[in-house]
């Protein structure tokens, strides 16, 4: 298999917003520090091993992975993401040095197209699920993506009132937390928890989010 797989944008008509925001991406400085606090929080819960197979769905520029490579020093790192904007980014962090060689950037939408072969120890998505309408089948195909033993590491907004994304916004409005829950056992994954992982900062407002965690049996 290639290095990129094109698919459709599972933003649902951001992908020109997130190709335009991608270069700056990382000047937010509370982007970097909620993305460490989603990894702070797969590190407390996920039993990691250094050597790890590890799949960023929905990847942006990578903050999460970056933030939880001093835990997998010898990670094995594939990233995804719909945006090119973003896979351009992450191309160049990849080719400087700024994530570990070799590092597979693919253009992957799970909702659209079907699971790849490989597969992995750890899927890890922040932030990515509320843009996504067939929420069994992404969950479906991190199931399938991972090994016997391997972990999902889902982290997003809990439910929120609307105010979070712009009036035209199409996807969901945070999630309930037993919601989550259950889309992951029904998935087929065991051993589901939920718990704090931070919170996101938007118009001054904090908006919690949660982290879910599920280990493929």
């Amino acid at each position: 298999m290639g290095e990129t797989h094109e698919g459709h944008h599972q933003h649902r008509g951001d992908g020109t917003h997130f190709d335009d925001k991608a270069a700056t991406w990382d000047d937010d400085p509370d982007k970097q520090r909620q993305s460490g606090e989603v990894a702070a929080a797969i590190a407390a819960r996920v039993p990691l091993r250094p050597r790890v197979r590890l799949l960023e769905y929905g990847a942006g520029t990578a903050l999460v992975t970056t933030a939880l490579l001093p835990h997998l020093p010898e990670a094995e790192v594939t990233l995804v993401d719909s945006s090119s904007g973003m896979r351009r980014v992450l191309a160049d962090k990849a080719a400087d040095g700024r994530l570990p060689s070799p590092t597979r950037v693919w253009g992957l939408d799970l909702e659209a197209q079907p699971v790849p072969p490989e597969r992995f120890d750890l899927v890890v998505t922040s932030n990515v699920l509320h843009h996504v309408g067939e929420l069994d089948r992404v969950l479906s195909g991190f199931a399938q993506l991972l090994d016997s033993g391997g972990h999902v590491a889902v982290a997003d907004l809990d439910r929120e009132d609307g105010s979070f994304h712009d009036h035209d916004f199409g996807g969901h409005h945070g999630f309930d937390r037993s919601e989550v829950a259950a889309r992951l056992e029904s998935a087929g994954f065991a051993d589901v928890t939920v718990g704090d992982a931070g919170r996101v900062v938007k118009g001054g407002r904090g908006y919690p989010v949660f982290l879910a965690v599920g280990r493929r049996p």
